[in-house]
């Protein structure tokens, strides 16, 4: 019957890299995407749910039942936060969600996309902030893998929704092909990010607790 699969973030730039995979894939029934900003359904097997923000109670209100997989995208550049206010939209966020995905969906898995060098006993505050996030899936009972990817290409299209990171990626985009292909080790695409997180959810258990970059990579290339 295919898989029926929960997409948060699906607005952002790593998101709408996932959400082109899953579309063409044959074995992935539905997706339901989880978003603030509008998001339009171009395909019979996408779903929108759209909240103001991801509250206990917005998120509660929700249908998310039957889900095999909730792959969470969903982030905030640390550029001018302090840390409280990056952990809340890193940490906390990640907690709401996967209250109300485990609450419908028990024994669930998420993939959560983290960043190289995550661990919350990191001096530099983003990687610590990431590491702390990378144990919230586990504290509600969720089967986890943390995705840690260096630098993500986009390479189908995709368009930041952050002007400023929309700018550097247009400058840099050259300079971005050219070093992703010599040092594919520190580099990833938003394509293989997808290809990854289907690669593990086809899998199934035992479930990896995290991948770096080049694994990634790996993963993508099943």
């Amino acid at each position: 019957m295919g898989m029926n699969l929960l997409l948060v973030g699906a607005s952002g730039l790593v998101g709408q890299g996932v959400l082109n995979v899953l579309l063409g894939q044959a074995d992935v029934a539905n997706v339901t995407v989880l978003v603030r900003r509008p998001l339009v359904a171009t395909s019979p097997k996408l779903r929108v749910l759209q909240v103001p923000e991801f509250t206990d109670d917005a998120l509660a209100n929700l249908d998310l039942a039957g889900l095999d997989a909730c792959l969470y995208c969903a982030g905030a550049l640390p550029l001018l936060l302090s840390e409280a206010a990056y952990r809340e939209v890193t940490v906390a966020l990640l907690e709401r969600v996967c209250a109300a995905y485990a609450s419908a969906n028990p024994s669930g898995y998420l993939v959560y996309v983290s960043g190289a060098g995550a661990d919350a006993a990191s001096r530099f505050m983003p990687l610590r902030v990431k590491g702390e996030a990378e144990a919230v899936p586990g504290r509600f009972g969720l089967a986890s893998t943390s995705l840690r990817p260096g630098v993500i290409h986009p390479t189908q299209g995709e368009r930041s929704p952050h002007d400023f990171r929309r700018a550097m990626y247009a400058l840099g985009a050259p300079l971005l092909a050219l070093a992703s292909r010599v040092l594919p080790g520190g580099f990833t695409t938003t394509a293989s990010v997808g290809r990854c997180m289907l690669a593990l959810t086809r899998a199934g258990v035992p479930y990896p607790p995290a991948l770096e970059n080049r694994q990634i990579n790996a993963f993508a290339a099943r």
